[in-house]
């Protein structure tokens, strides 16, 4: 008996149509990143990660391909200029690497609890297997290089505790330490505004396009105000404050990246970071951090609309597959 073929759920198209173009652009900046690189430890976890992403590129080709669905317009040579100097010096490399397999892990994990068909289902699992690797490599290595700021150390507790007041969840006037929990969310917050920050400085040096500048140059604000949020948080109760340990942009003015490259990515970005601010929302017990982060989203979720703004205007933005206009097929 022949077996029956199943088609791709709208999950499954959706989920495949968002990871090509993120694992397209990818590949883009790796190209770009290896290019460039002297390090051969960092290189060697450039070119794996290259080698991931291209391999994610392929498959997905080859299920769109079979379905019958068409190839999104990604990137190509075309979006980068390898002839101009170099912008990042290696060990931006290797913190892309990490920043970037970070948020994978976490972006593909919720798209793989929307997959069932089993060819699908087994690349995502792969998928998320193989960035959870990248990732302990990339860490591993920062360890290593000494570039790696690790969470704050608080004492062990001693006993297990239960809350007694409802004042715990006070985040004004008198109120408790932050616990593990929140102490996480913030560090990593911070730690994910400082690489958007050195995105930002190497960008506005080479990005001649007035709005699209102003667009980088309003990110960077935004990245440097959460920063000094969370970092005076961290200051008042002692944990001392997550601190940048490299400079790592150069002095070049010549873009390696296309307009539409660049605007892209910071789409991509503005997406995971509503997302993981969200997390941290839901995280946070003290009433004061869930007002900064439901500020924080709010703030990002009108950035990112000049972006899809920039996108549109400019023929850049793609429409995700979509159901079909039902009232307008039943038309007489």
């Amino acid at each position: 008996m022949a077996e029956h073929k199943i088609r791709l759920s709208s999950s499954e198209i959706g989920g495949l149509w968002t990871v090509f173009l993120q694992e397209n652009m990818a590949v883009c900046l790796l190209t770009y990143f290896l290019h460039h690189n002297q390090d051969e430890q960092i290189k060697k976890i450039l070119q794996r990660a290259y080698e991931i992403s291209e391999g994610h590129v392929q498959q997905i080709t080859r299920i769109f391909t079979d379905e019958g669905i068409p190839i999104p317009d990604g990137f190509s040579e075309k979006d980068l200029d390898l002839s101009a100097p170099r912008l990042f010096y290696d060990m931006y490399g290797l913190s892309f690497v990490y920043s970037m397999s970070r948020m994978s892990m976490i972006s593909t994990s919720f798209i793989t609890v929307t997959m069932a068909r089993k060819d699908v289902m087994e690349f995502f699992v792969l998928m998320v297997q193989q960035t959870s690797i990248l990732y302990q490599q990339a860490t591993t290595l920062m360890l290593e290089k000494g570039i790696y700021d690790r969470p704050p150390m608080i004492p062990y507790p001693e006993q297990v505790e239960y809350v007694e007041k409802k004042s715990y969840v006070s985040g004004f006037g008198k109120k408790r330490p932050v616990n593990t929990a929140e102490i996480t969310e913030i560090f990593f917050n911070t730690e994910r505004n400082y690489f958007s920050i050195l995105l930002c400085m190497g960008l506005l040096q080479v990005v001649k396009d007035k709005e699209i500048h102003d667009y980088i140059q309003e990110g960077k604000e935004i990245s440097e105000k959460q920063i000094k949020t969370f970092n005076d948080i961290l200051m008042r109760e002692e944990l001392l404050g997550n601190v940048s340990v490299r400079m790592e942009v150069t002095d070049s003015t010549v873009s390696p990246f296309s307009d539409r490259l660049v605007v892209t990515l910071f789409n991509s970005l503005n997406t995971i970071d509503v997302t993981l601010i969200g997390h941290a929302l839901s995280l946070s017990m003290r009433t004061d951090l869930a007002v900064y982060y439901e500020k924080y989203i709010l703030e990002i979720l009108l950035y990112s609309a000049k972006g899809f703004k920039i996108m549109v205007d400019r023929g850049w933005m793609q429409k995700p597959p979509h159901a079909p206009d039902r009232k307008k097929l039943q038309k007489i």
